[in-house]
């Protein structure tokens, strides 16, 4: 699973994007994919619909069907894949509703809102396909090592 950051949403659509990347424009099916990532299929479902709304993704249906990236991997980022699902969202004004001298952010949300600038930032210069990283198992995706128990 991601961290605390994200969702669990956000985190199967960018492993399914990923891996979508790294399969070269060749459509894929569900299965395939839930195979290949992990998600589970309840959730495939939503985020492939998601991504395919967002235009992120081309889908077919029937014999020889399967989802696609709608773009090439190098024109793709992070951030459009974020913000399909749950679009990241910066701090305007303080939760209280205060102005602090002359400012619309207090220091301590000025300073959470300059981390997700940072976030935002670096989603937005990130393509899927700087994503593809070819391991031994020629997989862009995490995975737990077969001795990783709980604990480890």
């Amino acid at each position: 699973s991601g961290g605390a950051v994200f969702s669990q949403t956000v985190d199967y659509a960018l492993r399914v994007a990923t891996w979508l990347a790294a399969s070269g424009g060749e459509s894929s099916t569900s299965r395939e994919i839930a195979e290949a990532t992990g998600v589970p299929s309840g959730y495939l479902v939503k985020v492939l619909q998601t991504l395919r709304r967002a235009g992120l993704l081309e889908c077919q249906r029937g014999l020889g069907g399967g989802c696609r990236l709608a773009r090439p991997a190098t024109e793709i980022t992070i951030l459009e894949v974020v913000n399909a699902i749950d679009p990241i969202r910066r701090i305007e004004r303080c939760p209280l509703g205060r102005e602090h001298r002359g400012e619309t952010l207090c220091p301590l949300h000025r300073k959470m809102d300059a981390a997700i600038a940072e976030i935002e930032g670096a989603f937005s210069s990130t393509l899927l396909a700087d994503l593809i990283v070819v391991h031994d198992d020629n997989s862009p995706l995490c995975r737990p090592s077969p001795d990783a128990g709980p604990g480890r």
